[in-house]
């Protein structure tokens, strides 16, 4: 039997480790950085060493740390390329792709039959998910993300830059920002927010504009049935212009104004453990190769 610290505890290490930070360390193993912190203080405890040093905006590994963690890594990494070599050997598998919520529901799930079409050999398994799933674990051999990078251990490419704008039913015959007076405000709840996030206050200030919310707001936890509301006639909300292009295109949504806000990004991940993997790689190809088309589509409205 070999006496080891509890492998929940080793983890939490080599992500803290690698990033120097807690929180970010969370998002990878999809827990709370309190979860992190007391997975760390367990670990010192066991051992009876200081790991890491807390500081104001980041940690750093104490000399115990530096001696423990560069083993840590070596070994998930080994365990990784062990798994993914067992998971390549099965021809029949399915390529699992996961994506935030919003991204599956509106701008993959209308792309699986195309797939499906040009890569009839080859199984897609969508995986919706707004937490961040760890590609090193086996749960999803590809990701869309969305955020600014980097993503440590992956290979990233750019998809489609995030650029938010009003978008609202056509039916409701908005023309000018005047016309926001009559309307709901719909919002959505994003999961991690910052001064650049695309809320509408900031869209009223990038209008040079006071915020009104005289038509009310509507509030939802999710930014999918936000989009659905808006196309049911609702309210305004302030969308992603990539994922409601094809809704834009076919006359279900309009965007009659501007400014756009510029968001983060939505980026194509693979781990470099699967970077040799043709079906990954044709997963990934086709990705890049949907929103080219996509990006060719979008039209910036005019303020």
């Amino acid at each position: 039997m070999r006496k080891l610290p509890p492998l929940a505890a080793l983890r939490a290490l080599e992500a803290a480790g690698r990033h120097l930070s807690f929180k970010r360390a969370a998002e990878e193993l999809a827990v709370t950085p309190t979860a992190i912190s007391h997975q760390i203080r367990l670990l010192e405890a066991t051992l009876g060493q200081t790991l890491f040093e807390r500081r104001a905006r980041r940690v750093a590994l104490t000399p115990a740390g530096q001696k423990l963690y560069p083993t840590l890594r070596d070994s998930f990494d080994a365990m990784a390329q062990a798994v993914a070599a067992v998971r390549v050997q099965d021809a029949g598998r399915a390529v699992t792709l996961t994506a935030t919520l919003a991204l599956t529901s509106m701008w993959l799930v209308p792309r699986v039959a195309a797939f499906r079409a040009r890569f009839p050999d080859i199984g897609l398994r969508l995986l919706a998910s707004d937490d961040v799933v760890d590609l090193g674990t086996g749960a999803a051999d590809i990701a869309v993300r969305y955020g600014k990078g980097p993503y440590p251990g992956c290979r990233s490419e750019l998809l489609l830059q995030g650029r938010f704008a009003p978008v609202c039913s056509p039916g409701l015959g908005l023309r000018t920002a005047d016309d926001l007076a009559r309307h709901a405000l719909i919002h959505f709840e994003w999961r991690h927010m910052s001064e650049h996030t695309p809320l509408w206050p900031n869209w009223f200030a990038a209008a040079g504009r006071p915020y009104s919310n005289a038509g009310g707001e509507i509030v939802f936890s999710d930014e999918t049935h936000a989009v659905q509301a808006a196309a049911a006639g609702q309210g305004v909300v302030l969308a992603s212009l990539a994922l409601v292009a094809n809704a834009i295109a076919s006359g279900l949504l309009a965007a009659p104004f501007g400014p756009v806000l510029d968001g983060a990004g939505f980026h194509v991940v693979t781990p470099d453990h699967l970077a040799g993997d043709a079906k990954v790689t044709a997963v990934r190809e086709w990705l890049v190769g949907e929103a080219a088309a996509v990006a060719g589509t979008i039209t910036t409205p005019v303020a």
